[in-house]
């Protein structure tokens, strides 16, 4: 298949682009480098998928394009020769601080881009767009674990109302135009050529450089930390399997071509248990500055993945005792410390 990638530079558009280079897919990848973070570690991932078929029989069906898909014209340029078959919406403005700082990106990126994907996909008849949702479309649910089939209609910051109203243009497209959808509500993923604002690539850095680790809530939080792998293996199952437009009833509750999946661990992992492992893999203590919660935060995730091991098989591998002394090995070659 020819396949759509939005966010090809970011942490799991480049791990899902390699993935689908290997088993002989074609990457059309699109990305705007923005300076969220720093665009020389979009650049090395970029690098990196290269590098990875630079020898390989695939080597000429990887391609990429900086451009903005919350500028349709740009967007509509950038495809206009291009064949497309499925889609992979992985780009968005991330974090949920930052929403606070910058509604107006998120606005951008999160509403209008992926309303313009989502016309990208009305008009060229695309056999399905798989697109990233967020499990902080949860709000301040304290019905653990979360399952699709809970209200998510309270966001606790812009950033997780911007991924809802995704999901609910994603219903209406597929009501109006009878295009297959699949949105998946990531949990916290984390690994090898990570995000530099996310909790397990700031902590490493602070840990190996000395610094005070900031701990919100005084360390009593919960996440559902999901190894990149894992997150990659369930993303392409997906694109592999299409909701039928058959009446029948998805997860997430529409009768329409439109799935709704939690992706992640199946696990909720306390806080301090995750810095005593970065601790033991950094071989250093860390310096730790409780805090109170912040604006945004939420104090629990954890994902029920039954609907979606049900539909595609999912089943995450990697526990925390596995995957973070492997990011931090990752982290400290990638640095040369």
């Amino acid at each position: 298949m020819r396949i759509l990638v939005t966010g090809a530079a970011g942490f799991i558009g480049a791990a899902v682009s390699k993935v689908l280079l290997a088993r002989g897919d074609s990457v059309v990848g699109i990305d705007n480098l923005n300076d969220y973070y720093p665009v020389s570690l979009k650049r090395d991932r970029m690098a990196d998928v290269t590098a990875s078929i630079a020898h390989g029989a695939n080597a000429a069906c990887y391609e990429t394009h900086i451009v903005d898909f919350g500028d349709k014209a740009a967007l509509d340029s950038v495809l206009a020769n291009q064949e497309i078959d499925r889609i992979v919406h992985l780009g968005a403005q991330a974090g949920v601080r930052y929403s606070l700082e910058n509604p107006m990106a998120y606005a951008h990126s999160n509403i209008v881009g992926h309303l313009n994907l989502l016309e990208v996909a009305r008009h060229r008849q695309i056999e399905h767009m798989v697109y990233a949702s967020s499990s902080s479309v949860y709000g301040g649910n304290d019905k653990l674990p979360f399952s699709v089939a809970d209200r998510a209609d309270h966001p606790v910051s812009l950033y997780a109302a911007t991924k809802r109203a995704d999901e609910l243009m994603s219903e209406s497209y597929a009501h109006l135009f009878r295009i297959p959808l699949t949105g998946l509500r990531f949990f916290t993923v984390y690994g090898p050529w990570g995000r530099p604002d996310m909790m397990m690539w700031n902590f490493t850095r602070r840990i190996l450089a000395g610094e005070e680790l900031p701990v919100f809530n005084n360390g009593d939080m919960y996440r559902d930390f999901t190894y990149i792998d894992d997150i990659v293996s369930g993303i392409i199952a997906c694109l592999d399997n299409p909701p039928a437009d058959d009446g029948a009833e998805k997860a997430g509750g529409s009768c329409r071509p439109h799935a709704l999946y939690n992706i992640g661990n199946n696990r909720s992992e306390h806080l301090m248990k995750v810095i005593g492992l970065l601790e033991e893999a950094c071989g250093r203590k860390a310096r730790l500055k409780m805090l109170p919660m912040q604006p945004g935060d939420v104090h629990k995730t954890y994902a029920d993945i039954d609907a979606l091991t049900e539909a595609v098989g999912y089943q995450p591998t990697t526990s925390i005792e596995a995957g973070v002394p492997a990011f931090v090995q990752w982290y400290r070659a990638y640095h040369g410390i």
